[in-house]
């Protein structure tokens, strides 16, 4: 297993957990463990310094929580009611499909009366009929007007790659809605019969997100622990260089270069960003290394800040509030963790917590600040979105470089082709957030994949050898 962020470990427990466990070497190239999972303490309260919580919608990440022993603190948000800090106010976002609005009236309050109207026209317009990929910030821009893109789809949508709309794939980020594109006589039509078979699918106050008491970064302690005690052996500052082929399987070369050491396996799993695995497979798979190459990632930073809960603005409702990008403000997002989760607002006695995103693709420069000024900076965000006056008690700034990959437009159809490409390869897999998924479920769902497969391949190693 190369890799030990939630997508390396999630592969590992599948395959140490299930029949015919084979014997698993987990090689990650950092000092520690859990990737883009993180948490440390912030005046003594726990906090996470990556994702905060999962998609409890689909099952794969709450299944692994509680498969590794965390179900009695398995948890979901008092409330995920965000706004948009849009002009000299947080206003309420209206309902969308990733910022795509299924009500033109609804906007008004958001877009402008004129934005709106141009919603409403939409369905003039010929149908859709989408057969290839298309932009999603572009596509909807053409149709409804480039507010909708500007105020809604780019803080909604954007935020979760910290990207740019006008260049995000409509196929990777919001599948079901390219699906609808299809055969939809428009995209308003499209977008208010997803919402509609949404609510008939969810009953009423099924959580949509979920996370753990104490942080979701737990998930990667629990993993750990739960892989050691089940005989993997896990190998931190182990950077893979090089992954070839011999007569005995594959062949990983690790280790200092100057002295190498060359480490072998019957099967391989390839659960790093796009740019290492490229790297790794340029002799194995050139084809796959080629296409993983072209993968970008943007870089953004976490600040994290605690305040005293007396200062906290009554005014200041809800879970917390997005920023479009055309605002021009630094921050691009606000968490009110103590609101949001209610092991935050015990665990903080006095104080609370809350999380400001800085920075997209692009904007690498604002992350050039010192840690003192992105604080001070969000702080006076803050000051100006919620009206919060007192002083920032303590603050930790956590920069992730490289952090979130780009879905371009073609994405899933690079990722079929390195599929197919390394699926030539009996034996090897790739997973993780570069593939069909940035989000926790999605690596895990991932992971599970690249198991049966590797496990597929051991399987019939085993039979022949009988």
């Amino acid at each position: 297993m190369v890799g030990g962020g939630i997508s390396g470990l999630a592969a590992a427990y599948a395959l140490a957990s299930g029949p015919n466990p084979p014997r698993i070497t987990v090689l990650e190239a950092s000092p520690r463990l859990g990737g883009k999972l993180a948490g440390a303490e912030l005046e003594g309260i726990p906090v996470d310094l990556g994702a905060e919580s999962v998609l409890a919608r689909r099952p794969e990440a709450v299944d692994l929580i509680r498969a590794v022993g965390l179900d009695d603190d398995l948890v979901h948000p008092a409330t995920t009611s965000a706004g948009l800090w849009i002009g000299d106010r947080i206003r309420a976002i209206p309902p969308t499909v990733m910022g795509v609005p299924t009500d033109a009236a609804a906007t008004v309050d958001v877009l402008g009366e004129e934005a709106a109207e141009q919603v409403a026209h939409e369905p003039e317009l010929p149908e859709p009929a989408l057969t290839d990929d298309v932009a999603i910030g572009r596509f909807v821009a053409d149709r409804m007007g480039p507010a909708v893109t500007n105020r809604l789809i780019d803080p909604l949508l954007g935020g979760v790659y910290a990207g740019r709309a006008e260049e995000i794939s409509l196929a990777a980020a919001v599948p079901e809605l390219f699906a609808k594109l299809r055969t939809a006589p428009s995209l308003l039509a499209a977008t208010a019969e997803l919402r509609e078979i949404g609510q008939r699918r969810n009953t009423p106050g099924t959580p949509v997100f979920a996370g753990i008491r104490g942080g979701v970064n737990r998930l990667i302690t629990a993993l750990e622990e739960d892989l050691t005690r089940r005989g993997v052996e896990i190998r931190r500052s182990a950077t893979v260089r090089r992954i070839s082929r011999n007569h005995a399987g594959y062949e990983l070369e690790t280790g200092p270069a100057p002295a190498p050491q060359l480490v072998q396996a019957d099967a391989v799993i390839v659960a790093v960003p796009a740019s290492p695995a490229s790297r790794m497979l340029a002799e194995l798979v050139p084809a796959a290394s080629t296409e993983l190459a072209t993968v970008e990632y943007a870089s953004m930073a976490i600040v994290t800040l605690a305040v005293r809960k007396k200062d906290w603005p009554a005014a200041a409702t809800g879970s917390g509030f997005l920023v479009p990008s055309v605002e021009g403000r630094t921050i691009k997002a606000s968490t009110y963790s103590h609101a949001k989760w209610q092991w935050s607002a015990e665990a903080g006695g006095d104080l609370a917590v809350l999380r400001c995103s800085v920075g997209r693709l692009g904007e690498e420069y604002v992350l050039q600040r010192s840690d003192e000024e992105l604080a001070a900076l969000a702080a006076a965000d803050l000051r100006t979105a919620v009206g919060l006056e007192a002083p920032v008690v303590g603050s930790l700034v956590t920069r992730w470089g490289g952090g979130l990959p780009q879905y371009a437009v073609g994405h899933l159809e690079r990722v079929d082709r390195v599929e197919a490409a390394v699926g030539e390869q009996a034996g090897l897999a790739v997973c993780g957030a570069a593939y069909r998924g940035v989000g926790i479920a999605a690596c895990v769902a991932s992971a599970g994949k690249a198991a049966t497969r590797v496990q597929t391949h051991l399987d019939a190693l085993a039979t022949m050898a009988k």
